[in-house]
């Protein structure tokens, strides 16, 4: 297993092309162009990626990887016509090559004999038609063609969250502790939960400050959201995170406003503030490959990713999925303001 903050270095075009069948791939995970500019180049690995979420069928469930991790490199969008949703990329071990303390290459099994791919094939397998539409294939598409199901009583995920190194041990106790507490009181329910949830409130410092983070008995009773805010943010502006109770109040009775989610991990980061990176406007939308539109204004903020934290099946994926916010949970704030104050938090629980 390669672990987090280990060094490797991405293989030669050659070597990764010889690995790939005519279809791009290697057990079912595509190579996609934006990443043969990689190739020759070392990093430090960024989490070994033994798990992900189904982000396709709908489940959010579980997904176990085999040999793959994710170095500090994401999505550019630009083999996908403009796609903003910057997911970090999946590398498959074959395409890399451990790097010793040195920065000597350590010895590793030589790329397959070739398959026949060629770069050509690699842009190729990005886009299909299928009826007049225009289908997009990345790796979040095809992410059920390289996992499969993990059963959340699967002890090997917990125990791999740890030697991976991507988390701590004390992260992953912790992490489980949340998890017995919340279904072995139910305190996900709305109902029955709510005594195990007040209990939680009242020790809340034990699990990092923040109010229990799953409160469907709080949505109101409406439909969905009858108003937005209208910021028109822009990458680079700063704004601060309105309190988890005043973004309740914004969302209807699935949780969601205009359609998106507002999930418990997006709960740490309510009251602080951060800078606008993207302003969201057209994505591959994963279940069908298709090029979508908001009709909604979202952001992404810098640096304001799903940690995994709060997930139940998705606990510990390491693949950090930005958060999308609509500006109706969030308020500008002015640099001189923030100057005044010199400057505020900005980092996540």
């Amino acid at each position: 297993m390669i672990k987090a903050g280990e060094y490797v270095e991405v293989r030669s075009r050659e070597e990764i092309l010889a690995s790939l069948d005519k279809n791009a791939t290697i057990d079912g995970m595509p190579f996609m162009p934006q990443m043969f500019e990689y190739c020759g180049k070392r990093f430090t690995v960024y989490k070994n990626a033994y798990k992900t979420c189904d982000t396709v069928s709908g489940k959010y469930i579980g997904l176990q990887v085999d040999d793959a991790v994710h170095l500090p490199i994401r999505c550019d969008g630009k083999a996908f016509d403009g796609c903003q949703a910057a997911c970090l990329l999946f590398w498959r071990t074959a395409w890399l090559k451990p790097v010793n303390e040195a920065g000597d290459v350590r010895m590793s099994s030589p790329a397959s004999a070739s398959r026949g791919c060629t770069e050509a094939d690699v842009l190729a397998a990005t886009t299909r038609e299928v009826d007049g539409r225009k289908l997009y294939r990345c790796q979040a598409t095809s992410l059920l063609e390289f996992t499969r199901p993990m059963a959340w009583w699967d002890v090997r995920q917990y125990a791999n969250a740890y030697r991976s190194g991507n988390w701590s041990i004390a992260q992953v106790l912790r992490g489980l502790t949340y998890l017995g507490y919340t279904y072995g009181t139910r305190a996900h329910r709305a109902k029955i939960g709510a005594p195990a949830r007040w209990l939680y409130n009242k020790a809340r410092f034990v699990w990092g400050g923040i109010p229990f983070p799953r409160r469907p008995d709080l949505f109101p009773q409406k439909k969905s959201a009858a108003s937005t805010s209208v910021l028109n943010l822009k990458p680079g502006e700063f704004v601060r995170v309105k309190p988890f109770e005043e973004i309740l109040a914004t969302l209807g009775k699935d949780g969601s406003h205009r359609g998106l989610m507002f999930d418990a991990e997006l709960v740490p980061y309510c009251g602080k503030v951060f800078r606008v990176m993207t302003r969201v406007e057209r994505f591959v939308d994963e279940s069908c490959g298709e090029m979508r539109t908001l009709k909604t204004p979202a952001v992404i903020l810098d640096g304001v990713v799903c940690q995994s934290k709060y997930s139940g099946q998705r606990m510990f994926c390491p693949r950090e999925i930005f958060s999308w916010w609509r500006e109706a949970w969030l308020e500008r704030v002015e640099p001189m303001v923030l100057e005044e104050r010199g400057g505020e938090h900005r980092e996540a629980a």
